[in-house]
C-alpha cells in the first residue's frame, strides 16, 4: 500500500525590504513559530525562496525538520544569488522557474493546496489574488499586518465568486489545523 501524499503549504508573506520597523522583532517570532508549527505536520513546504519572513517560517520549518522546497523567480543558482539576491540557504530544494517574480507567484501557488499569509505587501498581494482565483485554502496569520490582516477587507472590497476558503488565526498551530481540516472537507 502506498504511503498517503503529503499536503503542500506555501507561506507568502513579507520579503525584507517590506518588514516594518515597528513590531519587526515580533512579526519575525511570529515567522519563526509558523515555521516550527509547520515543521510539527507532516507537510511540505514551499516558498519563494526569498528573504523576510517566509525565509524565517522556511529557516524554522527546515531547522524542526520539515522539508522545504523553494520555488525561484532566476533560471538558475547564479541568477537567483547575484540578479535577485535571493538566500539558498533555507531550502532542501529550489526549483528555478525562469518566470520572474509574477511568474514565479503563479508556480508557487498553483503548486499548492493551502497557501499562509503572515504580514505581505504588494507581492503577497498578488500571491493571495493568485490563490484566491485558483480556489485554494487560504490561511491569514492574524495580527502581523499586511495582506494578512486586509484579506477580509479587501474580498468585501472586490467580491468575486470562487471556491476558496479564507480563515485566519492568531496562533500559528490553530491556523494550520483550520486550514487542514479544511482540506479534509
Amino acid at each position: 500500500m502506498a504511503s498517503p501524499r503529503l499536503v503542500k503549504i506555501g507561506v507568502m508573506g513579507s520579503a525584507a525590504d517590506t518588514l516594518p520597523a515597528e513590531g519587526r522583532a515580533e512579526l519575525e517570532a511570529r515567522a519563526a513559530a509558523l515555521g516550527r508549527a509547520i515543521a510539527a505536520r507532516r507537510v511540505v513546504l514551499l516558498t519563494g525562496a526569498t528573504t523576510g519572513v517566509p525565509y524565517i517560517v522556511g529557516r524554522a520549518a527546515r531547522a524542526a525538520g520539515a522539508f522545504h522546497i523553494g520555488i525561484s523567480p532566476a533560471t538558475d543558482e547564479r541568477e537567483h544569488v547575484a540578479s535577485y539576491g535571493l538566500p539558498l540557504d533555507a531550502c532542501d530544494a529550489i526549483i528555478y522557474t525562469g518566470f520572474g517574480l509574477k511568474g514565479r507567484n503563479v508556480v508557487l501557488v498553483r503548486s499548492c493546496e493551502i497557501a499562509i499569509f503572515i504580514g505581505g505587501s504588494i507581492g503577497s498581494l498578488n500571491e493571495f489574488t493568485i490563490a484566491y482565483d485558483e480556489g485554494r485554502i487560504i490561511g491569514c496569520l492574524a495580527g502581523t499586518g499586511g495582506v494578512a490582516d486586509q484579506a477580509s477587507y479587501l474580498l468585501r472590497a472586490f467580491p468575486k465568486r470562487t471556491t476558496s476558503r479564507v480563515l485566519s488565526a492568531s496562533d500559528p498551530d490553530e491556523l494550520l489545523d483550520l486550514c487542514l481540516e479544511a482540506r479534509r472537507v
